[in-house]
């Protein structure tokens, strides 16, 4: 797959916040409009912020039109993602149908997508079509972010470097990866096995992050991917935060980190655990459909974007 690169924002850009999953309303957002606003980006609110249709943001008429609107419109340059939880699926098909066209014309510009949990649908429908996306939290979570992770989503919204490192306490031998990342939730990722909508796994680097799942599930999705194919090629596995996992009375038995080592035992190419991103507060921006480089030596591992 040869991914188109992104279109970086600029000063005076239009950024949409608009809902493809749960309600969002219009107060709500107000600190990362003001957020976006201090990095001078202009802020539009889609027609989806402050409808509710029971959990979801509108109806799935209402979110598809939204979506669309905003999509096509060549004043926006990214669409901030309001919520999660669940919903873009359901938009998804429409969705890209109305869409065809533009993935059809090479000179179209694609807005950025940013968001990441629930997001995962985008991110993939658009990994499909050679698109970069950006994966990072939602304007909902702003209060709980630190400096450095607003640095890296502005980073990642104006095509500066963005860098993490980790300690190699794994002890994983040193070597140097160079592939395309892409992936996102786990649960998402297993949701759309058989699907049009997964790009190729083969010779990329596979992001993954969960939350509030049983250690049994995320042991029968893992093996899930494994028994499609889809964990034998890859170069690396990069894997995020994996919060607030929940047992049964009579324990597993195994940790997150113990299944994903037990599953891809069998493979040569690296897992690297507590990689800064997901369902925690430290969720780093990473852009999907982009080259990453790693780096591991005896100590740390970099990967740098």
């Amino acid at each position: 797959m040869n991914y188109k690169p992104a279109s970086y924002l600029k000063k005076g850009d239009f950024i949409t916040i608009l809902c493809t999953a749960r309600s969002a309303q219009k107060e709500q957002l107000l600190p990362a409009v003001e957020l976006l606003q201090s990095w001078g980006f202009a802020v539009t609110l889609g027609d989806t912020i402050d409808k509710v249709d029971n959990q979801l943001g509108g109806t799935i008429q209402e979110r598809v039109a939204d979506f669309i609107k905003a999509y096509t419109n060549p004043r926006v340059k990214a669409i901030w993602i309001a919520r999660g939880g669940y919903g873009t699926v359901q938009i998804i098909d429409e969705v890209l149908l109305q869409l065809q066209t533009t993935f059809e014309n090479t000179a179209f510009e694609h807005p950025l997508i940013i968001g990441y949990s629930d997001v995962t649908v985008l991110h993939t429908a658009l990994q499909k079509h050679g698109l970069q996306t950006v994966h990072t939290f939602m304007p909902l979570e702003l209060a709980s972010k630190s400096v450095e992770v607003l640095d890296s989503l502005h980073n990642a919204l104006t095509g500066k470097t963005l860098q993490v490192v980790v300690k190699n306490e794994q002890q994983l031998p040193e070597q140097q990866i160079t592939a395309t990342v892409i992936g996102g939730n786990l649960s998402i990722l297993y949701s759309l096995l058989g699907s049009d909508t997964l790009p190729e796994f083969d010779g990329h680097i596979l992001f993954i992050e969960d939350i509030d799942e049983y250690l049994y599930h995320i042991e029968r999705m893992l093996y899930a991917l494994k028994r499609a194919g889809k964990l034998s090629g890859l170069k690396a596995l990069l894997v995020g935060g994996m919060t607030a996992m929940r047992d049964h009375d009579i324990p597993f038995g195994k940790t997150p980190q113990e299944i994903l080592t037990d599953i891809t035992s069998s493979y040569d190419y690296p897992v690297i655990f507590d990689f800064p991103a997901g369902h925690i507060p430290n969720n780093h921006a990473i852009i999907l459909g982009k080259e990453m480089h790693i780096t591991i030596d005896m100590n740390s591992i970099t990967c740098t974007q």
